[in-house]
């Protein structure tokens, strides 16, 4: 029979059970380090692409909005990208941007090109090149949403203008290139309808009054502010009113050819009004014209004109002044001309107006005085662009739909004479 402990030896082995003695201290405090200082290890197991396709959430399909696009802000600007854009399809730096925003790419697509049936297969480098593609879209979905919607861009641009219809802008020593050739688009210009507005709003009709301070029409290009001093009435009850300019004189004028002075509000303008701007040069002076856009974020929030001698011009609000009674078809106004026919197919076209892409630097043939004469791309601002003739150094703003430009007029000509074929064969 063992012999029975005291209660002085259990309390005594309790202790040292929970408290060990000093001496086996520094092995137990070693083990504890050592298990601490053990790193992690993360096993993975490459799941087959059979296992993992059920898995993954469909990719939603990607539209090619330009509201969207921080460039249609863009800034229209030309769409061909730069050496480092990474816009691009078509260049190797792309890589090292994709894997920069989304490392994990490189290393899978370096799994996915490593299997060992490239060896065997010969098409084994497209099965890699899947896999990679798939293994890029599981790893980072975004970066192939962008060049999904990327490639739609390029396919959607090519088809819209076939290269063959277009003529090439050469220079004198080297040879026809698709590359110089512009790219001829018709695009909507917004998404919004409130940018987009080319119906007149029902407002009510302004009354003109004695004494009231209008701007009036001395010239066809050059009006003038003054002042209502008389109102005559023709025969058949037509209205004319009798302004004096101060010490420039009077004038007898219709309706249609009295500005009102106060800015305009922005419910009352739409794409069509006929308007007046104040001049830049003279700001007694003021020019008439045909509202062309209504600001929105392609035109960074401005007004396109175009003067009656077919100058485009972007300008503020501010600036713009309302005809107070114009006519049913605000181009009757207008005299007969290149311009007239311009803006009436303008305005057929819109939202959807024609545009031609043209790089920085490009040379290209502009009409000038009757005459094509080359000139070279200085600025490309929104739907418009300056450029610089080689022979007087005269810079000169111009639309890039404007029918001054020798790729547009023949563009326009081709369809028009594949519209007049169309309706002879039918």
């Amino acid at each position: 029979m063992a012999p029975s402990r005291s209660k002085k030896g259990r309390k005594r082995t309790l202790v040292e059970e929970m408290d060990p003695p000093r001496s086996t201290r520094p092995k137990r405090q070693a083990a504890m380090k050592s298990y601490n200082s053990r790193a992690p290890v993360v096993m993975l197991t490459r799941l087959p692409d059979s296992e993992v396709d059920p898995l993954r959430q469909p990719t939603p399909q990607q539209y090619n909005s330009e509201v969207d696009s921080p460039s249609s802000s863009d800034n229209d600007m030309p769409w061909e990208p730069e050496n480092n854009s990474s816009d691009s399809d078509f260049l190797p730096e792309n890589d090292k941007l994709k894997a920069a925003k989304c490392p994990k790419i490189e290393k899978t697509m370096t799994v996915a090109t490593k299997k060992p049936s490239a060896a065997v297969c010969p098409n084994a480098n497209k099965t890699a090149s899947a896999a990679a593609a798939k293994a890029t879209a599981a790893v980072c979905p975004k970066m192939s949403k962008k060049t999904e919607s990327t490639t739609k861009t390029a396919s959607t641009t090519a088809t819209t203008t076939p290269a063959a219809s277009l003529p090439s802008t050469t220079n004198s020593n080297s040879k026809p290139t698709a590359a110089n050739s512009p790219i001829i688009i018709s695009s909507v210009f917004s998404h919004g309808s409130q940018e987009t507005t080319n119906v007149r709003p029902k407002l009510p009709e302004v009354e003109l009054k004695l004494d009231m301070v209008v701007l009036a029409r001395r010239r066809p290009m050059k009006w003038h502010q003054g002042k209502i001093i008389e109102i005559v009435e023709k025969e058949g009850g037509r209205l004319k009113y009798k302004v004096s300019f101060g010490e420039m004189g009077r004038s007898l004028v219709s309706a249609h050819h009295l500005a009102l002075s106060t800015t305009p509000k922005l419910e009352q303008l739409y794409v069509g009004a006929r308007v007046v701007i104040q001049s830049q040069d003279d700001k007694t002076q003021f020019h008439p014209g045909v509202l062309a856009e209504l600001p929105g974020r392609k035109n960074r929030l401005r007004f396109l004109v175009f003067l009656d001698d077919h100058t485009p011009m972007y300008v503020g609000l501010q600036l713009l002044h309302l005809i107070c009674k114009p006519l049913e078809n605000t181009l009757d106004d207008l005299p007969d001309g290149r311009h007239k026919i311009f803006l009436t197919q303008y305005l057929k076209n819109w939202p959807y107006p024609h545009l031609t892409q043209y790089k920085i630097g490009q040379c290209i043939n502009v009409e000038l005085e009757g005459t094509l004469q080359k000139c070279k791309v200085e600025t490309v601002d929104c739907s418009l662009m300056e450029v610089v003739f080689q022979e007087s150094q005269q810079k000169d703003w111009i639309y890039r739909g404007s029918m001054r430009l020798e790729h547009m007029a023949k563009f326009l000509a081709l369809r028009e004479k594949q519209q007049n074929n169309e309706k002879s064969s039918q």
